[in-house]
């Protein structure tokens, strides 16, 4: 029993600091790429402009785009690695599957940038929305206060992502333009992407 205890506990601290990096990198990955990209706006640019603006005259901007398309392929990778310690860690499917589709979208996103059209499109749903469902599932694996923010933190993005596909223009966070509402999306997640980590990391703990 104290093998196995033990063993559960380097799992999570295993993907406590895979998530953590994860979600560093994406942030300073977007904002390092925003700096460099000239008359770049967070209001009416999307995230993904930064790897390249949609076809079919697609603008691509150096450096931002390899740093941009290259931290978003490895925080995917982190993040699907993850998955698999917290499966070890935990045995619960769902949480799981949620996980390793959130780090297959953001994979995707790097890989596919926006001059690859609808299959970026396809990757940047998968990877906001299993992001979302994912924080609001790990409130089953989580005690204290960080639950509630965990679920908090991925019903707003889902609520943002549902909106805006109901209503486009018309959604309530669409006063911040298109980059301020995707990021409304994208940034809870990736927070909590970065509080989960450090929750597995310090709960972990011998």
């Amino acid at each position: 029993m104290a093998d196995k205890s033990h063993s559960r506990m380097r799992y999570g601290s295993i993907a406590g600091a895979l998530l953590f990096t994860a979600g560093m990198l994406a942030f300073m990955g977007i904002i390092t790429a925003e700096t460099l990209y000239p008359g770049y706006s967070t209001a009416q640019n999307t995230i993904s402009d930064l790897g390249a603006t949609l076809p079919p005259d697609s603008i691509i901007v150096e450096p931002s785009a390899t740093i941009f398309n290259t931290t978003m392929i490895l925080s995917g990778l982190l993040i699907i690695v993850a998955a698999y310690f917290i499966h070890s860690m935990f045995r619960r499917q769902a949480i799981t599957a949620l996980l390793g589709l959130f780090g297959t979208g953001v994979l995707g996103v790097g890989i596919f940038d926006g001059s690859y059209g609808d299959i970026h499109a396809i990757f940047s749903l998968l990877a906001f929305l299993a992001g979302g469902l994912s924080a609001v599932a790990s409130y089953s694996v989580q005690a204290g206060p960080i639950r509630y923010f965990s679920v908090a933190l991925g019903g707003i993005s889902l609520l943002d992502l549902i909106l805006y596909y109901v209503m486009l223009d018309a959604s309530p966070f669409a006063v911040f333009g298109i980059g301020g509402l995707e990021r409304w999306i994208a940034y809870p997640i990736l927070l909590w992407v970065i509080g989960f980590g450090g929750y597995l990391m310090g709960h972990s703990r011998p």
